[in-house]
């Protein structure tokens, strides 16, 4: 059974601070084929309780997270205008290494954000 393992975190650059209440999805993209495998929001510290890929559910293949940024933008009040600018942001990613850690955060503001592999 693989080792390997997924986790996100989220914060919001705008306001310097933990992005608290994100509501995050997790779906395995295999062809034209998207299998939800796990929904979660953020805590208190941006961070999700338990990793949204726990190790014994990991498998090396495609993944996309959605994160709706669009709802906690307006709970913050840093909508702006419908439409908005951002509403759901979908990640897609690879996970090739069974035995690794895949931390893939996001650094959002209203009208921008960011990802990279984290540690």
């Amino acid at each position: 059974m693989a080792e390997g393992y997924l986790t996100t975190h989220v914060l919001d650059t705008a306001r310097g601070l933990p992005a608290q209440g994100v509501r995050i999805v997790l779906y395995r993209l295999e062809g034209e084929s998207r299998t939800l495998l796990a929904e979660t929001v953020t805590n208190d510290d941006g961070r999700t309780d338990s990793p949204i890929l726990p190790k014994e559910s990991f498998a090396p293949g495609t993944y996309e997270l959605v994160f709706a940024a669009g709802d906690y933008l307006r709970a913050t009040g840093q909508a702006g205008a419908d439409p908005l600018f951002l509403d759901e942001i979908p990640l897609r990613f690879g996970m090739a290494d069974p035995e690794a850690h895949y931390h893939v955060p996001l650094l959002l503001s209203a009208y921008g954000y960011s990802t990279y592999r984290g540690s």
